[in-house]
């Protein structure tokens, strides 16, 4: 059972985050806190000057409740929203926040992830603490 976890969560079209949200009620103590975080992506200056004045407060407010949404399925848990990298990112995350356990989804790799590398390869590679990958 773990005290402290981490569950990064992508909303992307493909990604299911119900199945990371079971396995973190699965594995959390009564009391665990279990953190919800999701990475914005950094818009390069050029794109940037396209969107609207108030395009990243609106996104990130969004997100948020978004979040906050999910966290209510947990006892303990909350909604973080960082901005960075997705990978480098987490990793600075749980360095500070120092979780016993990240669960993180996955696809299935593609050639551009032989070439690239993907964000749970990333974090499997590198975390400091026990890393659960979900498919």
């Amino acid at each position: 059972m773990y005290h402290n976890i981490l569950v990064p969560i992508s909303f992307d079209s493909q990604r299911d985050v119900s199945a990371p949200l079971k396995l973190a009620r699965l594995l959390a103590t009564p009391k665990a806190l279990v953190t919800l975080l999701h990475v914005v992506e950094h818009i390069p200056g050029y794109a940037i000057s396209y969107m609207p004045p108030d395009y990243l407060t609106e996104a990130r407010t969004a997100i948020q409740a978004e979040l906050d949404q999910l966290a209510k399925e947990l006892p303990h848990a909350i909604g973080v929203v960082v901005e960075g990298h997705s990978g480098r990112t987490i990793l600075d995350w749980t360095e500070t926040n120092k979780p016993d356990l990240i669960i993180i989804a996955s696809h299935r790799p593609g050639m551009q992830d032989l070439l690239l590398g993907s964000t749970a390869s990333q974090v499997v590679r590198h975390a400091a603490c026990a890393v659960h990958v979900v498919r």
